[in-house]
């Protein structure tokens, strides 16, 4: 299974598992994963991204969304927290979810995400490689 395959299925899963079906759907859900593009580009890249959740107090679940072995969990709380309430009520509206379901399907794909996306331990440059990979996913799955 490739990287992008494993991705869509944990995305998706995440998702589905955070309460969007219903409010949203397919819709939420590639809304969300679209958000996730525009927060790394606002941030400056993945790790500006990661820089703003560790200055947020999140330093030891992001070290483990790169590092080998078990994620960290984040919740919803915390990610309202880290990026702010503002940010992610207009990501739910993007979305068309509620602001809980969209923390909550961002506390759950994020780690994700990241882990996948550093296998070696190596914050990408940029947010290139995100946004490639999250472009083919919506194209896939929501085309």
């Amino acid at each position: 299974m490739g990287l992008l395959d494993q991705l869509a299925g944990q995305a998706l899963g995440a998702l589905g598992n955070k309460g969007t079906e219903g409010e949203g759907g397919a819709e939420g859900q590639s809304g969300l994963l679209a958000s996730v593009t525009e927060l790394i580009n606002q941030h400056g890249g993945v790790q500006g991204l990661l820089q703003k959740f560790q200055e947020s107090g999140l330093g030891d679940q992001v070290a483990s969304w790169i590092g080998h072995g078990e994620n960290a969990p984040v919740s919803g709380q915390q990610i309202k927290d880290a990026l702010g309430s503002d940010t992610v009520t207009q990501i739910a509206e993007k979305a068309g979810v509620t602001p809980d379901a969209a923390s909550g399907g961002l506390a759950a794909l994020l780690p994700q995400l990241i882990d996948k996306l550093t296998p070696n331990g190596q914050v990408p440059e940029g947010g290139d490689l995100l946004s490639q990979g999250l472009n083919a996913l919506k194209g896939k799955f929501f085309g």
